[in-house]
């Protein structure tokens, strides 16, 4: 079918429609902008007992005239509400953070969406370009001439207009608040489904683009099959099948897995000597070929069997993690070659970090004795747990105290006196029903 007659097919398809249908989808129409403006007027209600649960936070910090100037007291109460709604509590201090800068800094803004008459979007684009903007006064007027705009047009246009009016309320010169943002550069990374993640970069304007004009050159060259240096060789002749996209992700990975830093190493080369490492959870049966339950990469992420294959054969040494056949449940880690025989325990029973819902993998955590070494406390499996820096400070430093129940169990007890029960999590490997033979090794 051609573009032509599938567009004719689609309006003789609209024209066709009786009454009744257009009329079903006028109300449709009219029920999905009301149910997003009731979804935004409740985030903006949402942001503002966020702001209100920072506030108290600072009260009490401010009161006892805490040293760090509130830092600990807005940890715990993020970790409260963060164990509440089983979400990470660095989220939700995002969350206050920003819910905090909308409500105090553009309440124009937060009204606006309160009142429905702009979404969530229209304030995070507004606030994104306004977030330089030091004096109320000019917050404000540029607040109320975006909001005007945005209740007519949608995000992205707004995104773009609010951009070009902040410029006009900027006081300071672009130069000194490029250099606040620079301050800010950083790279992240987001676990994705079936064995894959993303990488991201936030940086100087110039060099990212330089860095994806390079990168999108080399995968051009590559696509072609030859440089200018050299003629390609007969069995090169053929183009590349990867498309553009799939190559300067290629390239991106082997230049920052393989190349050296050369702007920053130092003369003994010690950043060059420095390799990747990661942590590979993978049954036997998997490892053998015969079986089909995924690796997992640092005890996070899913990945397939041919690349823990390959990573599996290029290790120096293994843990190996022994399990019940049928429930799973950890029994004993051991290693050909001697090493630290609890820590390794630890590490392959907890995986992460042992606060509720946090994340970060036990190889980046501290070993913490849940009562405290000097106080008596055991250096055994019942009284030792993974923590994450971050937590390890909150449990010392805040009215959060854990216990264990047995059987790897955490009771952590906050502020308000509500227990989170933290588990530890399953193991990847294979289990068997009362009547399956395990396959022999």
């Amino acid at each position: 079918m051609s573009v032509a007659s599938g567009v004719l097919g689609v309006m003789t398809a609209l024209v066709d429609a009786t009454v009744e249908q257009v009329g079903a989808l006028g109300a449709l129409t009219d029920s999905v902008v009301e149910i997003e403006r009731t979804i935004s007027q409740l985030q903006a209600a949402r942001d503002g007992l966020l702001a209100l649960g920072s506030r108290l936070a600072l009260e009490v910090a401010q009161q006892a005239e805490h040293p760090d100037y509130g830092d600990m007291a807005l940890r715990t109460v993020a970790a409260e509400l963060g164990a509440a709604l089983r979400v990470s509590d660095r989220t939700v201090q995002r969350r206050m953070a920003a819910a905090s800068f909308l409500v105090e800094q553009f309440p124009r803004v937060w009204q606006a969406q309160g009142a429905g008459r702009i979404s969530a979007a229209h304030a995070r684009v507004i606030l994104d370009a306004g977030e330089h903007l030091d004096d109320s006064v000019a917050r404000d007027a540029y607040a109320e001439q975006l909001i005007a705009f945005a209740e007519h047009e949608s995000p992205n246009r707004v995104g773009r207009m609010a951009r070009r009016v902040a410029e006009r309320f900027q006081a300071r010169p672009i130069e000194d608040r490029h250099q606040d943002a620079r301050d800010k550069r950083g790279v992240w990374i987001n676990d994705r489904a079936d064995g894959m993640a993303e990488f991201g970069l936030s940086g100087p304007a110039a060099l990212v683009h330089g860095a994806f004009e390079r990168l999108t050159g080399m995968a051009k060259i590559v696509q072609a099959g030859s440089t200018e240096q050299a003629q390609p060789r007969v069995d090169e002749c053929a183009e590349d099948p990867r498309t553009l996209d799939q190559l300067r992700c290629d390239l991106a990975l082997d230049l920052l897995l393989t190349s050296t830093p050369a702007g920053h190493d130092s003369e003994e080369g010690l950043l060059a000597s420095i390799t990747a490492h990661v942590s590979v959870n993978v049954p036997v049966t998997t490892l053998m070929g015969a079986g089909t339950t995924p690796a997992e990469l640092n005890g996070r992420i899913p990945i397939d069997p041919a690349t823990a294959r390959a990573l599996a054969g290029a290790a120096s040494g293994w843990d190996r993690i022994l399990t019940h056949p049928i429930t799973g449940a950890l029994l004993a880690v051991d290693r050909y070659r001697p090493s630290a025989h609890l820590t390794r325990h630890l590490k392959a029973r907890d995986q992460r970090c042992r606060f509720p819902t946090c994340g970060l993998p036990a190889t980046k955590c501290d070993l913490d004795h849940n009562h405290d070494a000097a106080l008596g406390g055991a250096t055994s499996e019942e009284n030792l747990g993974d923590l994450c820096r971050r937590h390890h400070v909150l449990k010392h430093h805040s009215p959060w105290h854990v216990e264990q129940q047995g059987a790897g169990i955490f009771a952590w007890t906050g502020p308000t006196g509500k227990v989170y029960l933290d588990r530890p999590p399953p193991q990847n490997t294979v289990t068997f029903t009362e009547d399956d033979t395990p396959p022999p090794f």
